[in-house]
């Protein structure tokens, strides 16, 4: 079933004067719903509000968790999406006063991913396309995609699950639509996302995780480099969970015993 709301009504269509379609100006969260429920909700809902902050947007969180809850409880299984754009405004970048922002909620099946991906693990496509560094966007999860879209159409051939992309300083930063993780002499490992990229609820899962186990994590800034010096790398986002790394470029690597403990613990915590 296809479900749509906007701004808490049954709607297909979106008016022309919404600064969301104009200027990719506004956030989203993809949300995981299982019998009704959404999968780590205050996460994504504090993510959000973050957002919302950041951007200088409105953000009415009771209303929003309201819409969201009583759309999962309509859709069940699935995706649901929420859009959040600043609303209408007139031509030109100016702020509008006062904004109205404009919610917009989506359902759709969850993707039908190879179980091999979990299971066996996957390879990873070196994209060419770079990410930009906008320390004032970092980390949020914005309308602007762009460099996600030119980077997945770099690929078509089926045997990559997955792109590794890196910033124009040539640090690695993420998958297209995921985080990643390296492992190290026993230390985890993820590039620190102060300049660009998605703060993903998955990995602030697997980094709290990390802590509660006792593990040596560290967050800083990574370099293709350094690949041949890792022993696991997985990726990861809040839709399918964890999958291991085989492959990148010319590395290689195992689905190796700390990528299937955590594995393991998210998909416990899941169920």
């Amino acid at each position: 079933m296809t479900l749509c709301r906007v701004d808490g009504q049954p709607a297909a269509s979106l008016g022309l004067a919404d600064r969301g379609l104009a200027y990719g100006d506004g956030l989203f969260e993809t949300m995981r719903v299982e019998q009704g429920r959404i999968a780590l909700l205050e996460q994504h809902l504090q993510r959000l509000q973050d957002g919302c902050r950041r951007l200088l947007i409105p953000f009415e969180r009771l209303q929003v968790q309201d819409e969201v809850t009583a759309f999962a409880t309509e859709l069940q299984q699935g995706v649901c999406k929420l859009i959040l754009t600043r609303g209408d405004g007139q031509r030109g970048y100016g702020l509008p006063q006062p904004a109205m922002p404009r919610r917009i909620l989506q359902g759709s099946p969850l993707p039908q991913w190879p179980l091999a991906h979990a299971q066996q693990g996957v390879r990873l496509f070196p994209c060419r396309t770079r990410l930009a560094i906008q320390p004032l966007l970092a980390g949020l999860k914005h309308l602007n995609r762009l460099e996600q879209v030119m980077a997945r159409a770099e690929w078509q051939d089926d045997s990559y699950a997955e792109g590794m992309m890196l910033d124009t300083s040539g640090r690695i930063i993420e998958g297209v639509f995921s985080n990643i993780f390296f492992v190290r002499d026993g230390v985890l490992l993820t590039p620190e996302l102060s300049g660009s990229g998605v703060a993903g609820i998955m990995r602030g899962q697997v980094l709290q995780l990390a802590g509660r186990l006792g593990l040596v994590v560290q967050v800083g800034d990574l370099y293709p480099d350094e690949l041949d010096g890792m022993s696991e790398v997985f990726t990861c986002n809040s839709l399918y969970g964890i999958w291991p790394v085989l492959g990148y470029a010319s590395h290689c690597w195992t689905a190796g015993p700390l990528t299937r403990r955590l594995q393991s613990l998210i998909n416990r915590q899941d169920s």
